[in-house]
């Protein structure tokens, strides 16, 4: 049950923000929420939530978790969090993927005001978090640290603690650009082992059972097998991962060419299909560059994303 001491609010629920919320109120934490739509956020009520109006109204919470689009989105929440004289949080935990640089600046300007600042970016999409296999990375001060974990710890099966200021930005890109390779990768093989009379959910079962597969792979096989693209996460959400990586490729001196032919494909993904699919379409531009034509297997497949307690039950 959560504690009587500690408020909490959550700014940004969306797919990912709304799964995450719905598990610190299920812990017995009482959550105050604020979403840009705010219809979008009305369901949690029923979960224990409040709902508040604006930004600014979370200003008297003890932390404040946020959850956006990107830069300019994260500016202006905790813009609006420190607009109240006399109030503001004292911890804001921020989950958005955005450049180390920006987020340094945005750091400094709430430390000014007496407000700290954790970098915790997630890993997973909103099954994942449901499953509680989601893993996080924070990055700041020791203090905010040791303060958020028994909250972050509540959200994901594992949370990483990597150091001071925005060391965590820098580990999501990187998470995010081997995303986007493995994707890559995936519907290479795919559409080899097609071509070569292999069905794709006899490859896949093989591969996720090998040392080669993971809880990506898994949980991405039903979308090449079964070509469900429904999007999870979109090209162009993909590519301003790629555009970040490379951002710090180039402050570093770091060479990714394999990073750079997978950040081609994407960039074709999105020129072709939009971005009203998932990422997982890759193998659809790989197929018809093989001149394959790709059909659903309809097979019933495992995507390893059940919640780990059914799994320990």
């Amino acid at each position: 049950m959560g504690d009587q001491v500690t408020t909490l609010g959550w700014v940004g629920v969306g797919r990912m923000g709304h799964a995450l919320v719905s598990r610190l109120l299920a812990a017995g934490y009482e959550v105050a929420v604020y979403n840009r739509t705010r219809e979008k956020a009305l369901d949690l009520v029923d979960l224990g939530a409040t709902v508040v109006d604006s930004v600014a109204e979370l200003a008297d919470r003890d932390i404040v978790f946020t959850m956006v689009a990107g830069s300019a989105d994260v500016e202006e929440v905790v813009s609006a969090l420190l607009s109240r004289a006399g109030v503001q949080p004292g911890l804001i935990v921020d989950s958005t993927t955005i450049s180390p640089a920006a987020a340094a600046d945005i750091r400094a300007r709430a430390a000014e005001r007496g407000t700290a600042m954790l970098a915790a970016p997630v890993s997973g999409n909103p099954k994942v978090a449901a499953s509680g296999r989601l893993t996080i990375a924070a990055s700041g001060p020791a203090a905010a640290w040791e303060r958020a974990r028994p909250y972050l710890e509540l959200l994901c099966r594992k949370v990483t603690y990597v150091g001071e200021g925005e060391s965590a930005r820098l580990v999501k890109v990187c998470h995010n650009l081997m995303l986007g390779v493995v994707a890559q990768c995936m519907a290479e093989i795919t559409v080899l082992a097609e071509k070569g009379g292999v069905n794709r959910a006899d490859l896949w079962e093989f591969m996720n059972d090998s040392v080669m597969g993971s809880v990506f792979t898994r949980y991405k096989t039903p979308a090449y097998v079964n070509l469900d693209f429904k999007p999870t996460f979109t090209p162009a959400l993909l590519l301003k991962d790629f555009h970040l990586g490379f951002e710090a490729a180039r402050s570093t001196h770091v060479s990714m060419p394999v990073v750079a032919a997978a950040e081609q494909m994407v960039q074709l993904l999105e020129g072709i299909k939009g971005n009203e699919v998932d990422f997982a379409a890759l193998v659809e531009l790989v197929a018809e560059g093989a001149d394959l034509e790709l059909v659903s297997e309809n097979v019933e497949i495992d995507d390893g994303l059940a919640p780990l307690q059914e799994v320990a039950g």
